[in-house]
């Protein structure tokens, strides 16, 4: 274990590893590596790519093979309901039995469940009513597998950050929530072009069969890697001077509130995505839409690292509401362009507060849980931006169908305008939490 972090002894062990603007080159990004070890930011974020596949993978591959969008699209809001069921059950899980087994679980059954689908498309001669409803059974149950790379890589970070001393705790995650959310972007854009090119160069079975195999191996080494020891399973109770503690329950009204937010962030993404689907539909072809929305998760990405950076004063929630009211002034210009080259102007300006948004709600869920709770509640925000992609998709795809390009647009401005105004309940709701949260990590 200590072969790969030549700069600090074993990173689970050592109580108090260097402080990270003193740990060598890099900054604070600089410190993960040296406090994680080399090999997991690559292996977290190549982990997370399979999960990233999966809905464009059964949608292009269902479409393809029963040759209706409709059944294709069934298939894909299967994997996504599944998604947004299973994800909080396998955090909970992890709290529970520890990261290590349930991920080991999740990484197997999940490829069984994908290459069963493939097989189930392939298999079924006519798609009847029994057959189809047999395979978006075997949809949802992959997607209910899906192993929760990101949320659970956020629960080893908040973990390795007790590490530090107590004054860099809230930097380090900081610094690390905005990598995880980078990552995150990253993904999005990587996995439906991968799938895309995988698809038309060689056949649409072959996305979901190599995400299967990066599932079993990447998974799986994400799931033994020395960081999941930093996240034990969930104790019944805690030892104190003062004897026997009993673990802290999740107060679910106060993580209804950043959920609910990842409910309206992941509609702000599927109505974005379909709006723009719709438009390039009118000013260009439909298969430039994909290139399009990753202008926007580019801009997003950056301005995700740029979160390590702010500073400590500026509370959680205040950032919440400040980055949140500039996603929704900037929405409206989505009303604007008539043409392909002034939307990418307009996605390059609306995806610079999009991703410091999001690393924000994920802060606000980790001040405000538990620290036993900690996989169920980021697992939770997770499948809250699943359900809320598929909501936020489903009603723009309708208004573009039944009104046009520009009604559907108005999805995601009334999405972010929802987030503002979340921002604004969580300062007034979560407002003593949030303040011991920030308090804790001020030196």
């Amino acid at each position: 274990m200590t072969s790969s972090l030549p700069s600090l002894p074993n990173p689970i062990s050592t109580p108090e590893p260097p402080a990270p603007d003193n740990a060598g080159k890099g900054g604070r990004y600089g410190m993960l590596p040296r406090l994680a070890g080399k090999s997991y930011i690559p292996l977290g974020l190549f982990a997370r790519v399979p999960l990233a596949m999966l809905t464009i993978g059964v949608l292009t591959l269902v479409t393809a093979v029963s040759e209706s969008y409709a059944i294709g699209g069934y298939a894909a809001g299967a994997v996504g309901v599944g998604a947004a069921i299973g994800a909080p059950l396998v955090g909970y899980l992890a709290d529970r039995f520890g990261q290590k087994r349930v991920l080991l679980v999740s990484a197997v059954s999940n490829a069984v469940l994908v290459c069963a689908v493939v097989l189930m498309a392939y298999g079924i001669g006519e798609f009847t009513v029994g057959a189809t409803v047999a395979m978006l059974a075997a949809a949802l149950l992959a997607g209910a597998s899906s192993p929760q790379v990101g949320p659970l890589s956020r629960v080893r970070w908040m973990a390795l950050s007790k590490k530090l001393p107590k004054k860099e705790q809230g930097p380090l995650v900081d610094t690390a929530l905005s990598l995880e959310g980078t990552a995150d972007e990253v993904t999005f854009v990587l996995g439906p072009a991968l799938v895309g090119l995988l698809a038309s160069l060689v056949a649409p079975w072959l996305p979901l069969v190599l995400a299967a195999a990066m599932t079993v191996t990447l998974v799986t080494l994400f799931a033994i890697h020395p960081t999941q020891a930093a996240v034990g399973a969930r104790q019944n109770s805690v030892t104190s001077n003062a004897g026997y503690i009993p673990a802290e329950p999740i107060k679910w009204l106060r993580v209804a509130v950043p959920v609910f937010g990842m409910v309206c962030m992941g509609a702000f993404f599927g109505s974005s995505q379909t709006a723009l689907t719709a438009f390039t539909g009118v000013h260009g072809s439909v298969d430039q839409a994909g290139l399009m929305y990753a202008v926007m998760g580019a801009s997003s990405a950056v301005t995700a690292l740029s979160v390590a950076y702010w500073p400590v004063a500026f509370r959680h929630a205040w950032r919440w509401v400040l980055t949140a009211g500039l996603m929704a002034a900037g929405t409206l210009a989505f009303l604007l362009p008539d043409s392909l080259g002034s939307m990418i102007i307009v996605l390059l300006l609306v995806g610079l507060p999009v991703g410091p948004t999001m690393v924000t709600i994920f802060s606000v869920g980790s001040v405000i849980a538990p620290p036993q709770w900690m996989g169920t509640v980021m697992t939770a925000l997770a499948s809250g931006i699943v359900a809320g992609t598929a909501l936020g998709s489903s009603i723009a795809g309708s208004l573009a169908q039944t009104v046009g390009y520009h009604t559907a647009f108005v999805v995601p401005i009334v999405a972010a305008s929802a987030l503002f105004v979340m921002g604004v309940v969580s300062a007034v709701v979560l407002r003593k939490n949030l303040s011991r949260g920030n308090s804790a990590q001020q030196p």
